[in-house]
């Protein structure tokens, strides 16, 4: 398996991953993702913005995505029955993260998080922050497999709430 930035030509093919995985998280009865966010234009502002990364295989297949980032989440800011492990202003950021359903259980979402960690680290920070829907235990244990340590609860804007994860880089 290898990385790449995504471009313009993977549109579609990362659209079928997205509708496979908001069909994986509806049908846990997991609201996440199941209001029309993200979009078509939401991949296509990461990979015009060049934060969007895909794992692919040997034959060029995208196994998984995610847009990864060195920043400031304004969501972030205020953390709520815990705190971030770093006070860190910037940080790495990891959101919109999902597989294809032929890449699941192989190890490809593991692998795009350590590789989101090697970016965040040349690009000179020293943690990553991520979050991700209570419901969604799936994700909570990809996170925590990778040494992520949920660190509390964030509110997105439209005020719905988001197990936040940390991970101190080394």
């Amino acid at each position: 398996m290898d990385f790449r930035k995504a471009g313009e030509q993977d549109i579609d093919l990362i659209m079928g991953i997205l509708a496979d995985g908001r069909a994986a998280l509806q049908a846990l009865g997991i609201d996440q993702w199941q209001n029309g966010y993200p979009n078509e234009t939401t991949l296509r502002e990461d990979i015009q913005n060049k934060i969007c990364r895909v794992v692919i295989d040997d034959e060029n297949n995208i196994l998984a995505s995610a847009a990864v980032y060195v920043g400031d989440e304004p969501t972030y800011h205020e953390i709520y029955n815990g705190a971030w492990q770093t006070e860190n202003k910037i940080y790495g950021i990891v959101h919109r993260i999902m597989a294809a359903n032929h890449a699941k259980k192989r190890g490809a979402a593991s692998l795009l998080m350590t590789y989101c960690a090697k970016l965040s680290l040349e690009a000179g920070v020293t943690s990553m922050r991520c979050d991700t829907h209570p419901g969604n235990i799936i994700m909570q244990h990809t996170l925590e497999k990778n040494g992520y340590i949920r660190c509390g609860i964030i509110h997105l804007t439209d005020g719905a709430d988001r197990f936040a994860y940390e991970k101190v880089l080394k």
